[in-house]
């Protein structure tokens, strides 16, 4: 009889009781292609650049949220990808999709050659290591005449149209979502929340920290160096204190620390709730800054999970509470 009590009285796990957050991407992509077969100028110019920021949040927080590598240094990346795609085009003619995988690719050589030199380092130190690479690269292309120094260089080639940079960034924005959605699923997920939580144990236990924290170092950078790529496409000219600014990285932290870390559709709701307020403020950008660093405050004092994991937790509890 108690057995038969406790089997009509179990509460579901949390876990059945989760939003389908893969469902929600999905749904998410629709919506945005679709926005974008009628969308105007002014709306293409805003979707690109959500587009841009959300391809390289769901990147940093594959790194952050779901590895604990917390970096500082997407700048870098972003300028790497931008000046390969421009070179490429400017001085071997390279066709549009070869410059801009190969701007990814740039990006995901220099996350391998700069590896064992930042991961020797941890927390803090790995994340101040980072800033100081994004710094360095900076400062070598300010005073490179190879590369433009300060001024920069101009794309010899007429830049595409908005819809195409549109469709193009919606691309990228796919491929990085399937590669989310593998990647932060099954086996692998498991090794990657292993490593974040604590790295030394997971070694203990067999898990090869230093690959696998390799693996998504070099995926999230070739990601972030597409979307580099992308801007230099859009703006026809680069210049060092542009693309390889501290802004990608505050942009980019901020989306991802007031959508959720670690999260699946985290990236999306901070990227939708960041440019909304963006464009709302565009006029005012002392009340921009003003706002945006009190919804950080706020979200980081009482909501440390995000938007995305406080609505997790409402719809687990009221779910929860409803069953009998």
């Amino acid at each position: 009889m108690g057995h038969i009590i406790a089997k009509t009285t179990k509460t579901p796990s949390v876990e059945t009781l989760k939003i389908q957050s893969g469902g929600l991407m999905l749904m998410a992509l629709i919506v945005i292609g679709a926005s974008g077969l009628s969308a105007g100028n002014y709306a293409l110019e805003v979707g690109f650049q959500f587009l841009l920021l959300l391809i390289m949040a769901e990147a940093w927080n594959l790194m952050a949220g779901y590895t604990g590598l917390v970096s500082l240094g997407t700048a870098s990346f972003v300028g790497i990808g931008g000046y390969t795609l421009v070179g490429l085009m400017n001085r071997f003619d390279a066709s549009l999709p070869v410059a801009v995988i190969a701007a990814g690719l740039a990006a995901m050589v220099l996350a391998l050659l700069v590896s064992r030199a930042v991961f020797r380092m941890r927390g803090l130190y790995f994340t101040v290591g980072t800033l100081a690479l994004a710094e360095a690269l900076r400062m070598f292309m300010v005073n490179s005449d190879y590369f433009g120094g300060a001024t920069g260089i101009f794309l010899a080639k007429d830049s595409p149209s908005l819809k195409a940079l549109f469709w193009m960034a919606f691309g990228v924005l796919v491929l990085t979502t399937m590669l989310m959605q593998i990647g932060t699923q099954g086996r692998f997920s498991v090794l990657l929340r292993a490593v974040r939580d604590d790295e030394d144990a997971a070694a203990q236990a067999g898990v090869r920290a230093f690959r696998v924290k390799l693996g998504v170092f070099a995926l999230s950078s070739f990601l972030i160096g597409l979307a580099g790529g992308l801007q230099a496409l859009k703006l026809g000219v680069i210049e060092p204190y542009g693309m390889f600014g501290l802004q990608w990285t505050v942009n980019v932290l901020t989306v991802v620390i007031i959508g959720g870390q670690g999260k699946r559709f985290g990236s999306l709701v901070g990227a939708v709730l960041v440019v909304a307020l963006s464009e709302a403020l565009a006029d005012y950008p002392a009340v921009h800054l003003l706002l945006m660093g009190f919804a950080l405050i706020v979200i980081i004092r009482f909501a440390p999970q995000g938007l995305a994991g406080l609505l997790e937790r409402t719809f687990n509890r009221r779910t929860l509470g409803g069953v009998k």
